[in-house]
């Protein structure tokens, strides 16, 4: 019998999209390859030809896994979960709260990070990318702080981790990264301080990465 080929990770160590992966493939214990992509060097590596025949978009991550190639951090976390629901449920079988998983997951994915990854920064212009930034993570985190006094438990939506869990923890990285006042949102405070105590959280950080610049490593 064929030996399964080990997943590999297309990746970059601050990539947000990335790190959601990172965390799930901890969370899942599986074993991965890494491969660096450099969203800076060069011009960007997303953007040869080499990458773009995994991904046309040009983004990271992208996981090799299973014999077939995915691309955009949600669709490979759903698929880690229908494939392999065990150690760690990352959907909650109940309805209601799925959707609500569902919801933070996009609210954050599609409706905070986006504007403020490296293609929409370099548009706005070296000037405006601080106050831009800010304004778009504190407008998201108004309405995410409002919908998790509604959803939250332990973690984002009751007290078992769920993918907006994995969302949330490399959003709230950015928030800081970029000096956005995080006082007005206690529960993703609290919610992000709670997730940090937990090992797949800790080794999926952008510091602890093979392609992390030696002075940015824990």
């Amino acid at each position: 019998m064929a030996v399964p080929e080990k997943p590999v990770l297309y990746s970059y160590f601050r990539s947000s999209c990335s790190w959601r992966v990172r965390i799930a493939l901890a969370l899942k214990g599986i074993d991965y390859d890494i491969f660096p992509v450099n969203l800076i060097k060069d011009g960007g590596q997303q953007f040869t030809k080499e990458f773009q025949t995994l991904n046309a978009m040009s983004q990271v991550p992208v996981l090799k896994i299973d014999g077939i190639t995915l691309s955009q951090s949600l669709a490979i976390i759903e698929y880690l979960e229908e494939t392999r629901p065990t150690p760690v449920r990352l959907l909650p079988q109940d309805p209601k709260k799925r959707a609500s998983v569902r919801m933070i997951s996009d609210l954050i994915a599609s409706g905070i990070q986006p504007l403020q990854n490296l293609s929409v920064l370099k548009e706005v212009g070296q000037e405006k990318q601080l106050p831009w930034v800010q304004a778009v993570i504190s407008s998201g985190f108004g309405a995410l702080e409002s919908i998790l006094q509604s959803t939250a438990g332990k973690y984002c939506v009751g007290n078992e981790i769920s993918m907006a869990d994995l969302c949330l923890v490399p959003q709230v990285a950015n928030a800081e990264r970029f000096k956005v006042d995080l006082s007005p949102y206690p529960t993703i405070n609290r919610i992000n301080k709670t997730l940090f105590t937990i090992e797949a959280f800790q080794v999926s950080h952008p510091s602890r990465q093979p392609d992390t610049p030696p002075e940015l490593r824990a």
